[in-house]
Formats: C-alpha cells, sequence, structure tokens
C-alpha cells in the first residue's frame, strides 16, 4: 500500500494531509521502498530492529519537507529521494537513542526497541542508522547538503546532552529551552527543508530561496515542538496525562511549565518545584488546574502560533506552486491541532 493510500485507510475523515502525500504520492513510494532496502545487513538483529522501528508508523513530516521544498524549486532528478531516506535513517536513530535514555516503553503505541530488545541492541542498532544515514550522503557527492546534515548531526546529539544536563532545573530560563527544542527537534525539520533546497538550486542559484527555506523548516520545527507541548496539557488529562507525567517522572520541563514557575502565585510555584524534586507525577491534576489557570497553557499556545505564522511568512518570497502551498497547508493543519 502506498503512503497517501496508508494516510487515507487510517483517517477517519478527509484531512488535509492527503492533498499533501498525494501531491509527491510517486515520490514518497520510493522513499518508502528504498528504507527497506537501505537496512539489510549481514546481521539479523539490526534488520529486525531497523524494520520494526521504520515501520511503527509516524507521518514522515521530515522526508516530506525534502520531497516539497526541493520540487518547490523545481529540482529535476532523483536524489531527493535518497535525501528523504537519509533524513528518516537519522530521525529513527534520534528516536532509538531517545528511548533508552527516557527509559521508555512505549512510542505511538506500540513498544518501544529498547522494551523489546534492551538498551544496548537499541542504541547500536541507532550508531548503524546514523552510519547508513552518512553512506547515502556520500553517494548523493553534495558537499554542501553532507556539511548541513553532519552540522546537524552534531548539534542535534548536543540539544540531547543539553535536555539531559537539565533535567530538574527549576531555574532553566524560556530562551535556554527554546534553544534546546531548536537543537534537539527543530534542526532535523530545519535540515531537510534546507537540504532540499540546496539540491534544487545546485542548478541554478537562488541563496534567497534557500534561506527562506532553511527558516521555514526551523520555525515550523519549533511550532511543532511547542504545539506537543501545549498539547500534554490541553488535552483530556486521561489521555495526555502520560506525557505529562512521564516528563514529571523524569524532572523534564517543557514551555507550559517554564512559564507557570514564572506566572503563578508563590505558593503553586513551590507545589511545582516539590512535584519536579520529588519526581512523582502524584499531584498532576493540580499541576494541570496551575498551568491552566495562570496563564501558561495560553502563552505557549500563542508562542507556538508565532512561529507557525513566521513560518509560513517565509514562504511569501517563493514562486508560486503547488508544492509552495502544500507547506502552507502543512503549517496550518499543524496550529489547527491548537484549536
Amino acid at each position: 500500500m502506498n503512503r497517501a493510500a496508508e494516510v487515507n485507510s487510517n483517517a477517519s475523515s478527509v484531512s488535509p494531509l492527503d492533498d499533501l502525500y498525494r501531491l509527491v504520492a510517486s515520490e514518497f513510494d520510493q522513499v518508502n521502498a528504498l528504507i527497506p532496502n537501505q537496512l539489510t545487513s549481514d546481521v539479523a538483529m539490526v534488520e529486525e530492529i531497523g524494520q520494526y522501528i521504520v515501520e511503527s508508523g509516524g507521518k514522515r513530516l521530515r522526508p516530506m519537507l525534502v520531497l516539497l521544498s526541493s520540487q518547490a524549486l523545481g529540482f529535476k532528478g532523483d536524489s531527493h529521494i535518497s535525501l528523504a531516506a537519509i533524513i528518516e535513517f537519522l530521525h529513527t536513530a534520534t528516536l532509538l537513542h531517545d528511548d533508552v535514555v527516557d527509559s521508555s516503553a512505549l512510542r505511538r503505541g506500540r513498544a518501544t526497541a529498547n522494551d523489546k530488545w534492551g538498551n544496548a541492541p537499541s542504541v547500536l542498532v541507532g550508531d548503524f542508522l546514523y552510519s547508513r544515514a552518512f553512506q547515502l550522503m556520500v553517494e548523493l557527492a553534495d558537499l554542501d547538503v553532507m556539511a548541513v546534515l553532519a552540522a546537524a548531526t552534531n548539534t542535534i546529539a548536543e540539544g540531547e546532552v543539553m535536555q539531559l544536563a537539565n533535567i530538574g532545573n527549576c531555574e532553566m530560563s524560556e530562551a535556554y529551552y527554546r534553544e534546546v527544542i531548536r537543537c534537539k527537534t527543530a534542526l532535523l525539520f530545519e535540515a531537510a527543508a534546507h537540504t532540499g533546497a540546496l539540491l534544487a538550486t545546485s542548478q541554478s542559484d537562488d541563496s534567497k530561496a534557500v534561506e527562506a527555506l532553511r527558516c521555514f523548516g526551523k520555525h515550523f520545527g519549533l511550532a511543532y515542538q511547542l504545539i506537543d507541548d501545549w498539547l500534554d496539557y490541553a488535552g483530556d488529562s486521561k489521555l495526555m496525562g502520560k506525557n505529562v507525567g512521564d516528563d514529571l517522572a523524569e524532572g523534564k520541563l517543557t514551555l507550559p511549565l517554564i512559564r507557570a514557575l514564572k506566572s503563578a502565585s508563590a505558593g503553586e510555584q513551590q507545589f511545582i518545584r516539590e512535584a519536579i524534586h520529588d519526581r512523582s507525577c502524584d499531584r498532576i491534576e493540580h499541576i494541570y488546574a496551575i498551568v491552566r489557570g495562570c496563564g501558561a497553557l495560553d502563552y505557549t499556545r500563542q508562542a507556538a502560533v508565532d512561529e507557525g505564522n513566521h513560518a509560513i511568512a517565509q514562504l511569501d518570497v517563493l514562486p508560486t506552486n503547488a508544492y509552495v502551498e502544500a507547506m502552507r497547508v502543512l503549517t496550518q493543519y499543524s496550529l489547527s491541532r491548537l484549536s
């Protein structure tokens, strides 16, 4: 089943994403065929874990951005297919490593690889995916693309360490948190849009368009993470509470909590600090009430909207075509999750 058909079969109603997948359906099918083909290994466990994680679902928005950004600037060729697979391998490697660091047992409703096979195999297969991604980069033979992806991979790892180093830090500033999520989450979206544009402009010279798409990816990625932060607190507490509870148990602070530690009453701030210190999710309902009552949730929602609008604004300098419009629709769809 191709990706567009898969999205349709899984949706209870027509989604704006359906048209996006149909726009690049042929390319997406090629990406989906290339990914398992590049997971071959003489080591059975590598293939087994690799296949398990890449087939675990997800919208594959990052590969989508490669296809859209390259086509938006009129790319001719097929190297964007390999680039999209590279981006997906890098993303999947980070997921494997993240789940080990976070001791996660579930992702997308399925057992994580570390829960099924253990931490060591998960880390090592994550390393395999990183190395396979770099093998594919060499085959692309585009030094500009390789430079962007090498730098992004390094910075994403730094972002992971930044987050780990600030576990339980109630003094973390909003500016620092934004830098963490820029490095840890937004940068791969940025790299996807940036490198797709670089492929296209290797056939021309439009540095203004390349910069616009790089900035689009950055702001889209920041909006994406901030929307997730908002949803953790805005949704049904029984459905969304696991994410918040897990974060509290791990001592992680996201923007709603960081803002609440600035805008809630002194007593409420102390309550949050104690919950983080104790790594306890027993008081989660009270924390929900504090975050909502002090305006931190509205603040986070507006921050996400602002980043989404910044992303959309970057598209104004690009040619008018279906691929640019698709990126606009993708951003608007993401922001609609805030309603």
